[in-house]
C-alpha cells in the first residue's frame, strides 16, 4: 500500500500527527512499501513501549487520510501485530538516523525532518 507517493506522504503525516499528539519528537522517518522505520524522541516519563502506542495512533489517522484503505484493511488494523522497539544505546544517535534515512531499500523514500 505504500508504494504510492500519496499513500507514503499520508503515512509519514499520520506518525508525524499520532508522534505530536502524544508528545513524541520524530527524529528520522523512512516510508518502505512494507514497513516504516522512524526514530523517534520519546521523554523521561514514558517508557519505550509505551511509546509503540505511535503504531496505534498512526494507523487511526492514516485511515482518516485515506478511508478507501477500509477497504482492504476492513478490521481497521494497517499495521502487522509485529513491532520492534529499542532504546538508542549501542550507537550514536547520529548513526541510527543515518541507517534509517540510507537504509539500501531500492523502494525506501526518505521523509526527513527538513
Amino acid at each position: 500500500m505504500l508504494k504510492q507517493p500519496r499513500f507514503k506522504n499520508a503515512c509519514e503525516e499520520a506518525v508525524r500527527s499520532a508522534a505530536q499528539r502524544h508528545g513524541l519528537e520524530v527524529l528520522e522517518l523512512s516510508v518502505m512499501p512494507d514497513h516504516v522505520h522512524a526514530v523517534v524522541g520519546v521523554p523521561f516519563s514514558m517508557s519505550a513501549s509505551n511509546a509503540l502506542l505511535l503504531k496505534g495512533t498512526s494507523s487511526h489517522a492514516l485511515f482518516e487520510l485515506e478511508p478507501k484503505f477500509r477497504l482492504r484493511y476492513p478490521n481497521g488494523h494497517f499495521w502487522s501485530r509485529g513491532s520492534f522497539c529499542r532504546s538508542v544505546g549501542s550507537a550514536d544517535l547520529e548513526t541510527v538516523k543515518r541507517y534509517v534515512r540510507e537504509d539500501n531499500d531500492p523502494w525506501q523514500q526518505t521523509l526527513s525532518n527538513s
